[in-house]
């Protein structure tokens, strides 16, 4: 005997079938994307436009890293300076280095150097970079020795246990605000024992649930 549905049921069934087709090719994607090397692995290092040396300029130089990431301490994002920044120094210095000629063309046109993003999260996850370095915790504890990296490359995984291991003991990776920016400082004793006081002084509390970083 024939099985017939009826116009709703079929409705039904198809609708039910798109959506499960759906899921699994979001459930792929995502996937597919969490995993690439670019996203997880230590060492992506993407050439630039602009062969910017961060070992000069916030190493031998001693600049700090909020006179050209403006935001890292009061927004989301760390932002990536404007060509005005770099002008406000190269006017003056290596003025014809053919090497900055994008800076000087950039200057000219008003249009964005185009920059590569080294550290790259998924869009369906949220990171506040204000939350992190006014608790203590410092740039270097996510992207390394930035002050020794003549290019920038991405020295931790960036993977969901990773934060997830942080968030769960965030003490010795926690430090008084005023030395988030300084790369190469050290506290006298244990930076656990520090963290925990830090800790217990502002009441932090990391989330572990998923819509801590999940929104």
């Amino acid at each position: 005997m024939e099985l017939k549905f009826s116009k709703k049921s079929d409705r039904i069934l198809r609708t039910v079938g798109l959506v499960i087709a759906l899921t699994v090719i979001g459930g792929a994607s995502t996937l597919y994307y969490a995993t690439l090397p670019t996203t997880l692995e230590p060492g992506y290092q993407p050439k630039q436009p602009v062969p910017y040396s961060h070992k000069l300029h916030a190493g031998n130089m001693g600049m700090d890293c909020t006179y050209c990431h403006t935001s890292v301490l009061k927004a989301a994002y760390a932002a990536i300076p404007p060509t005005q920044t770099c002008m406000n120094c190269h006017t003056k210095v290596k003025e014809k280095s053919v090497v900055l000629e994008p800076v000087r063309a950039s200057w000219a046109s008003g249009e964005s150097v185009p920059w590569v993003k080294v550290h790259r999260l998924p869009d369906y996850v949220y990171f506040n970079h204000s939350s992190h370095t006014t608790a203590g915790v410092s740039c270097v504890s996510c992207h390394g020795r930035i002050d020794q990296m003549v290019e920038v490359k991405q020295v931790q995984t960036l993977a969901m246990s990773w934060c997830l291991e942080c968030h769960r003991n965030p003490a010795p990776n926690l430090r008084p605000v005023q030395f988030v920016t300084k790369l190469d400082w050290k506290p006298e004793g244990d930076p656990a024992v520090l963290g925990r006081e830090i800790i217990a002084k502002k009441g932090i509390n990391p989330p572990v649930n998923c819509s801590g970083c999940h929104r």
